[in-house]
């Protein structure tokens, strides 16, 4: 027994030794294979994931701008009296819609009716007397034929016509004048709009026109004032040139009035005029519209959104919104591709997105995609968050991606 203990402690205890350590170095050695083959396993056994995907396919789109804008009347009028008296009357509701040619004040017109009854009276005697110059005058022209009176008489009558004729001419305009005078003391309104509060109270003198009485707004039409950015027309101007954008002819764009709640003004109006200069404040230059607004729901001083309208986006690619991702650098859709391998691959494409666009071709909320993409790309629009990581595995869902590009298709 002792001979077998001194055996092992100085023959065997080293080979012992030996095994142990050669059994942990192939543990190890195991170990670390097992680490840097276990993600391959999990790439390779992970299932494919279910997308919808979007052929894209270029076309012409409808291109509108939304911008800030204010009202104001198409027309600002200060309402005066163009003669002098007493105002009698206000023949208006402060704040009232009023219309063209009614009342709005009235002033004594008892002195402008007696000098127009003086001007009648006056020019009824400037009559009597021209009839009385030609009466003479055919008196008188047998007589100077029989040379019974002198050529200078029958002149002299002659002359005496013409001057009673321009007399009666001078107290017809003065009629008129005291007719117009007379007139003037009801102050009408020049154009249908919304009267403001007065500013004269009734008894009060009026010396004339250099008395204001009241305001008038025309808001019907009603105008749109708005500033489009240097940046935004330099930009479209580009496009333009390119042969990707068609912009309307003269720069009539069609126009929309978003209010302060969302909804939409019903009638369409019109840009009619564009400032050359640009705002060296705001880097904008000015542009107005005109709405019609017949039921006067636009009052002057609001503030709203308009829509221009009117341009195309040309050879565009659209996708929904919910295709277009973020990862902090910027934007990208996942297209659903064939690595070197054979793979259906899911690979994110970094893109510049445009405008975005709603109801176009089966795509309630778009975007315009300006770069980074071309025809045939078959953009994921549905099951993005299924991808883990860029080049994951991917297949179509049964179903829905055939039909959502179908449904494309079949609109385009």
């Amino acid at each position: 027994m002792s001979t077998f203990r001194t055996m092992f402690s100085g023959q065997l205890r080293p080979l012992v030794r030996g095994f142990f350590l050669l059994s942990a170095s192939a543990l190890l050695v195991c170990n670390l294979t097992g680490c840097e083959q276990q993600p391959q396993q999990t790439h390779a056994g992970m299932p494919a994931a279910a997308v919808s995907v979007l052929k894209m396919t270029s076309q012409s789109v409808p291109f509108s701008i939304e911008l800030p804008a204010t009202l104001s009347g198409a027309k600002e009028v200060e309402i005066r009296a163009q003669v002098s008296g007493i105002l009698q009357t206000r023949n208006f509701s402060e704040g009232d819609k009023v219309t063209k040619g009614q009342s709005l004040f009235s002033l004594d017109a008892s002195t402008y009716a007696a000098d127009l009854e003086r001007s009648k009276a006056e020019l009824n005697a400037a009559k009597v007397r021209l009839e009385q110059a030609q009466r003479e005058v055919k008196r008188i022209k047998p007589l100077r034929a029989k040379n019974a009176i002198s050529q200078r008489e029958l002149d002299n009558a002659i002359s005496t016509v013409e001057i009673y004729l321009a007399d009666v001419k001078s107290m017809q305009a003065k009629l008129a004048q005291a007719q117009l005078r007379l007139d003037y003391t009801k102050v009408s309104s020049p154009v249908t709009g919304v009267v403001g509060r007065e500013l004269v109270s009734e008894g009060t003198y009026v010396s004339g026109p250099e008395v204001l009485l009241t305001q008038l707004t025309q808001i019907d039409p009603i105008r749109v004032r708005f500033g489009l950015s240097e940046r935004e027309q330099l930009q479209m101007r580009k496009d333009e040139a390119a042969g990707k954008l068609t912009l309307p002819v003269e720069g009539h764009w069609k126009t929309k009035i978003k209010l302060f709640d969302g909804s939409i003004h019903p009638q369409i109006g019109q840009v009619n005029f564009s400032d050359i200069r640009i705002n060296s404040k705001t880097g904008t230059s000015e542009l107005q519209a005109i709405t019609p607004n017949p039921n006067f729901t636009l009052r002057p001083g609001q503030f709203v959104r308009i829509i221009l309208e009117g341009a195309v986006r040309e050879n565009a690619f659209v996708v929904p919104q919910r295709a277009v991702l973020d990862n902090g650098l910027g934007k990208y859709v996942y297209v659903m591709t064939t690595n070197d391998k054979g793979i259906t691959v899911a690979l994110p494409a970094p893109v510049v997105v445009g405008e975005w666009v709603t109801n176009v071709k089966g795509i309630d909320n778009g975007w315009i995609i300006r770069e980074g993409l071309k025809s045939g790309d078959q953009v994921i629009i549905d099951g993005m968050a299924r991808i883990f990581f860029p080049g994951m595995p991917v297949r179509l869902t049964d179903d829905k991606s055939t039909n959502a590009e179908a449904q494309h298709e079949g609109v385009n």
